[in-house]
């Protein structure tokens, strides 16, 4: 009786959790805390769910925007799936209240940003899936309490731009997926703080280098897939990544691979450079644990030039994929099927009658035929090809154009009209003069613009009109005297300009008008010696800012005023000798790397480098005439720092430099110039710090002198 009681007591108690009112359009499995609303053009969450339930599924409907504590009445939830809803925006706070959430899908949603408060709350989520939206931006600390996610999913979105600490806080997350993107720049810290990131997946996205030093930053990562980013080329210790097992570089654009690239992943087992345009390899160095080499779809011949990397490839046991292109007894013949001794060069006569010319196209076929067309890269290569004009009838799809060292002297109205899928054009060494407006008509999707080294001095601004979406502009290595005012004014979305070595004297007000997205200006190796106090205005978003090998003669305090994200400040090599107080405060907050070698500098005063310390990361002062710094005990942050070829004198006067020097574990390469008892002795280990004058051997610091704010000397250094 007793027993029946109970029993009845339980349901009564549980009725009201397990039968809880459900949404009318919605289906509830009580049993198992599972609630689907799908596919019903619900506009907003339904606010009747029962409250314990633990999977809800609510793909298929309207809700376009989520608002601030949609889902508090459902704290037990651990699934969540919201694809295909429409949803806009994610308001602040959306998720809080949602502590339990392991899963969470808004894919194949119209979200354009994530804020950084988008996912408060989710302090127990492990897999986030954002692909095939529209994010264009993420901002920075955007993931910073999803402390246990481990697969991030932000394929198929427009993301350009990875900044600096974007997946901050992402201390357990194993594989983070940015394919099919738009992304063609990854800042140096972009990666930073993933101790657990395994495998990162960025292919299909507009990368035109490898970026080693972003993802040097991964330091267990074992997976990385690059296949479908626009690389031409891989360099010596490109690929500098001591776990990496498993490296993807297929179908790119790769034609040249030095010897050296995997030198710096003792670990890789197997690299992939499927369909690329490789045309000869030499034996790998520094990969003992390769074992399988993907070069499927090259055009490489089996000849006496690859003989060497047959022998290294059978020595180390190295199983690689390779159909030989020719010679024409050998074509379409794996490599494993041959011998070393079998690759030779000669004369073979059977050539002419096996082999297709490569040249050779349909006559239907819509390519120069001077060019090479190649429709699974969606690239045309003209490179170097004698055209003094540009060639009609490339292919529609084209989206990498090469007419690099060709004679074209001017570039005219509409010369590549109908091109409007070209992302990337190399139009460098081909002594253009002038660029007439329209040029660049109907290239929407223009990104990346090389005219590097040719005879350019002026540019009409409308000649950008046409290309909206420019990204990167290089104009370096041109005759430029001056920057043409309002050059920029029709390149909204610029983000890197580079106009280095040419003959710019002065930048004036408001020079870089229009190109309010500036992250990158390089203006190395120019005549530089005046910059207007604005003449940056509206550049906020200014990242790096390259003014070395120039005229200036003093640091640009007031044109820096308002670039409150600038990291990086080369003046090297600059005849400037003296840095004031607060020369570097407009920027002291942001900056992280100070290049100011090379200048002949003799002093820096007392509050040269006030604000600046704890963000600084590296200090480049070598090679110029200090004989003191001043105190430098806010630079705790330190990775590098060069402090050779100075004139150091190692008297009392540099105690404070000494100390500071012996409390960092980073080789610093300070010496002492002066006096002549220590000279050549490094600074950090100078047995002794003597002042002339009063002082009887041992250096004697009082309460009194240790009271005083030691000032730096400008005494040159004394012998004796």
């Amino acid at each position: 009786m007793l027993w029946t009681v109970l029993t009845l007591l339980i349901m009564l108690f549980m009725e009201p959790l397990l039968c809880d009112r459900c949404p009318r359009k919605c289906i509830c499995d009580n049993l198992r805390a599972f609630v689907a609303c799908t596919n019903k053009n619900a506009t907003e969450v339904p606010a009747s769910i029962p409250q314990f339930t633990q999977k809800l599924d609510l793909r298929g409907n309207d809700l376009k925007v989520i608002p601030t504590g949609s889902f508090f009445p459902t704290p037990y939830l651990t699934h969540l799936s919201l694809q295909k809803c429409n949803i806009e925006r994610i308001e602040e706070g959306a998720f809080r209240g949602l502590g339990r959430l392991v899963f969470l899908n808004l894919g194949s949603n119209k979200i354009s940003f994530i804020y950084q408060e988008s996912f408060d709350g989710l302090s127990s989520l492990q897999q986030l899936v954002l692909e095939k939206n529209r994010l264009e931006e993420i901002k920075p600390g955007a993931f910073g309490q999803l402390g246990f996610l481990n697969f991030l999913n932000l394929g198929e979105n427009f993301l350009v731009y990875l900044p600096d600490m974007l997946f901050q806080g992402l201390q357990q997350v194993k594989w983070i997926r940015l394919s099919n993107n738009m992304i063609n720049v990854i800042s140096n810290e972009a990666f930073a703080g993933l101790p657990n990131l395994r495998r990162l997946s960025i292919d299909h996205n507009e990368l035109q280098y490898f970026q080693s030093e972003a993802f040097t930053r991964m330091s267990g990562l074992t997976r990385l897939e690059l296949g479908w980013n626009p690389m031409t080329f891989l360099s010596e210790e490109a690929v500098h990544m001591a776990s990496l097992k498993q490296l993807f570089l297929n179908d790119m654009a790769i034609q040249d691979v030095s010897f050296k690239a995997f030198e710096k992943s003792p670990q890789l087992s197997l690299i992939d450079l499927s369909n690329n345009q490789i045309r000869s390899i030499q034996a790998l160095s520094g990969v003992e644990h390769l074992n399988r080499l993907n070069l499927t779809g090259n055009s490489i011949r089996c000849d006496c030039y690859l003989r060497h990397f047959k022998q290294w490839a059978d020595s180390q046991r190295v199983k690689v994929d390779l159909i030989c292109s020719g010679p024409g007894h050998f074509r379409g013949d794996h490599l494993d099927s041959l011998r070393a001794i079998d690759l030779k060069c000669g004369n073979f006569p059977e050539e002419e009658d096996n082999q297709l010319p490569v040249t050779q196209k349909p006559e239907d076929e819509i390519c120069p035929r001077i060019c090479d067309c190649r429709p699974d890269d969606k690239h045309v290569l003209c490179e170097n090809k004698y055209l003094q004009q540009i060639p009609k009838r490339f292919p529609f799809d084209t989206t990498l154009l090469d007419l690099r060292k060709n004679v074209f002297n001017s570039i005219f109205k509409e010369a590549f009209s109908g091109m409007k899928n070209v992302v990337s054009l190399h139009l460098q060494n081909c002594q253009i003069n002038e660029l007439q407006p329209g040029a660049f008509i109907s290239m929407d999707n223009l990104v990346y613009l090389y005219l590097s080294h040719n005879h350019l001095s002026q540019i009409d601004p409308e000649v950008f009109r046409d290309a909206p979406k420019l990204g990167y502009l290089y104009l370096d290595h041109n005759r430029f005297t001056t920057i043409p005012m309002g050059a920029f004014k029709r390149l909204p979305n610029l983000f890197s300009l580079h106009m280095q070595h040419n003959s710019i004297s002065t930048l004036p007000d408001n020079i870089m008008s229009g190109a309010d997205k500036l992250h990158w200006v390089y203006l190395t190796g120019n005549n530089i010696n005046y910059i207007a106090q604005t003449a940056f205005k509206n550049t906020k978003h200014l990242e790096q800012l390259y003014l070395d090998e120039n005229l200036l003669l003093e640091v640009p305090t007031q044109a820096l005023k308002g670039m409150s994200f600038l990291k990086e400040l080369r003046l090297s090599k600059n005849p400037i000798r003296y840095i004031g107080n607060g020369a570097f405060l407009p920027v002291s907050r942001s900056l992280q790397h100070l290049y100011l070698s090379d200048l002949g500098l003799e002093q820096i005063s007392s509050g040269g480098f006030t604000g600046l310390g704890r963000g600084i990361k590296s200090l480049h002062l070598d090679n110029n005439k200090l004989q003191n710094l001043p105190n430098m005990k806010d630079f705790n942050g330190l990775e590098l720092i060069n402090l050779a070829n100075n004139l150091f004198n190692c008297d009392c006067h540099l105690l404070h430099l000494h100390r500071w020097i012996n409390s960092l574990n980073l080789k610093v390469g300070a010496t002492c110039a002066g006096p002549k008892s220590v000279k050549g002795q490094k600074v950090r280990n100078a047995p002794f710090f003597k002042c002339h004058g009063n002082d009887k051997g041992k250096t004697k610091i009082t309460k009194k002198k240790r009271s005083e704010k030691v000032q730096p000397t400008t005494r040159k250094a004394t012998h004796g």
